[in-house]
């Protein structure tokens, strides 16, 4: 079985939402695959089912001065952070299918969230930066030392309509830390966020591009798929349409 791997490169939430939009649909109908898409935003905050405006620490003012989107989204969460140099993916899994840990006729959204966070777990530790899960708090986080807390590396949220799934995860690459003081991520206040620069400096750190080469590898691996990529949207599309037409 195979998944369907498009990384985009940046583009506005806005094109995101309606991209995934249209690829639930064609899961569902059965014209595709599994198909996970990577890409990065500008700077955007959004808001998940289980958010407090609160929790956005800017005014409108402030918001609208920086060209700074709020959208409200139809995920699981709290407020979360978008922008240059974050690596977002958007999975479109059918979690009916045969996948890892499945115990009835479906994978349940819990497990597969769990399942997220060990591709990101995986791929964080490929650059030499050890993540954990912490109980009760969905992403990755990284290992706490003496009296340093652990911060988050890596956001969940997801959304599954019919047994298909949205939205999906975003990893701090190279992103501007600095950012995060506009909202209280994920509505956690006594902790904190990172990335992989951050962990390993300027000289060690990874691509955009390298991550997610990463990232897709580990996707691949964790739930026992095959990777096939599409050199452009105008491409998958091509087989969507064809698949429409059979």
């Amino acid at each position: 079985m195979i998944v369907r791997l498009l990384h985009l490169g940046r583009i506005a939430y806005s094109e995101a939402f309606a991209l995934q939009q249209e690829l639930v649909a064609a899961r569902f109908e059965g014209r595709t695959d599994d198909t996970l898409v990577l890409l990065e935003h500008p700077p955007v905050l959004t808001l998940g089912r289980n958010s407090s405006r609160a929790n956005v620490v800017l005014s409108e003012a402030e918001l609208r001065r920086l060209r700074v989107g709020v959208v409200e989204t139809n995920r699981g969460g709290d407020v979360t952070y978008h922008g240059p140099g974050q690596l977002v993916g958007y999975p479109i899994m059918d979690l009916r299918g045969d996948l890892p840990g499945k115990k009835g006729p479906h994978l349940g959204p819990v497990d597969y969230v769990r399942l997220l966070e060990e591709v990101l777990i995986r791929s964080c530790a490929e650059f030499g930066v050890m993540g954990q899960r912490i109980c009760g708090r969905t992403g990755v986080w990284t290992i706490a030392g003496g009296s340093v807390l652990e911060k988050k590396i890596a956001a969940i949220g997801v959304h599954v309509s019919r047994g298909i799934t949205s939205h999906g995860f975003a990893l701090n690459v190279t992103t501007d830390l600095r950012d995060f003081e506009w909202i209280v991520p994920c509505g956690i206040a006594d902790r904190g966020v990172t990335s992989l620069e951050a962990e390993l400096g300027t000289e060690g750190r990874p691509s955009l591009a390298e991550a997610a080469d990463v990232v897709s590898r580990n996707f691949g691996k964790v739930f026992g798929r095959q990777m096939l990529a599409y050199g452009s949207l105008a491409e998958l599309r091509r087989d969507l349409a064809g698949a429409a037409a059979v």
